[in-house]
């Protein structure tokens, strides 16, 4: 009797049953979210909704501060997964009531939670369907920023010019692995954070004085510059391995 012949690699790892439309369930729930966050809750999340209960916000504040931190990353974490306008105003909020330190601390977590939220929904409902559509450019793409992809994550979030949920869901269709997306994003968010929670913590004299918060601080030179060395930075290594892979082919 003829020995059996080893299983094939294909009976080894079976490929996954299609789940039809339950693979889009995590992106219709984020987009229904988006819509429905759009238009519910963009006029609330404004410097007149702060400045109109600044009493009661600190109040609550000051009745229980560990509770008041929850529910502030919570939402703060939602708006972020739903990409609702006006996390800006969640970002000043934050140091309002609880300085740039703590507000930064509590935002840069909540951030992180969102984004990582939109980044696995994408990724999973998305991600395959895309690189089966899209053919090899997208997988030309997906292999020069996996060779980089720190770097390529830390300028997406130092960038100012880039917007937040562009650089929330570009990655996901990129490869980028979900450890690097994590820690690319704390990290890389953390400047312009502390630099709108400063904002926000000198709210209270702004509406002393009946005034609006200069939003336009974060293009100061001295504010702008730093960063925008920082992104440099970032960028060094894919400069220096293009000239690299230059030189190997001249």
């Amino acid at each position: 009797m003829a020995p059996e012949s080893p299983p094939s690699l294909d009976a080894q790892h079976p490929t996954p049953p299609d789940r039809g439309w339950v693979r889009y369930a995590p992106i219709a729930v984020i987009a229904l979210g988006a819509v429905i966050g759009f238009f519910t809750l963009r006029e609330y999340l404004s410097f007149a909704t702060l400045r109109d209960n600044r009493d009661a916000l600190l109040a609550w504040r000051d009745a229980n501060l560990a509770v008041a931190s929850a529910v502030y990353m919570a939402a703060y974490a939602l708006v972020v997964a739903f990409s609702i306008p006006g996390a800006l105003w969640m970002t000043l909020a934050g140091g309002f009531l609880f300085g740039v330190f703590v507000g930064s601390a509590l935002t840069v977590a909540a951030a992180t939670a969102g984004a990582t939220a939109i980044f696995v929904a994408a990724r999973t409902s998305l991600g395959e369907v895309l690189r089966a559509k899209a053919g090899p450019w997208l997988a030309k793409l997906e292999g020069g920023v996996r060779n980089n992809e720190v770097s390529w994550m830390l300028l997406l979030r130092l960038v100012p010019a880039v917007p937040f949920f562009i650089a929330n869901l570009a990655p996901a269709f990129l490869g980028v692995r979900l450890w690097t997306y994590v820690w690319t994003t704390f990290l890389g968010i953390m400047p312009a954070t502390v630099v709108y929670s400063w904002v926000g913590a000198g709210l209270g004299d702004v509406i002393d004085r009946g005034g609006s918060p200069d939003l336009g601080l974060l293009f100061e030179p001295h504010i702008i510059g730093p960063l925008l060395g920082l992104a440099a930075l970032a960028a060094l290594p894919i400069l220096l391995k293009k000239r690299s892979a230059a030189e190997e082919n001249a």
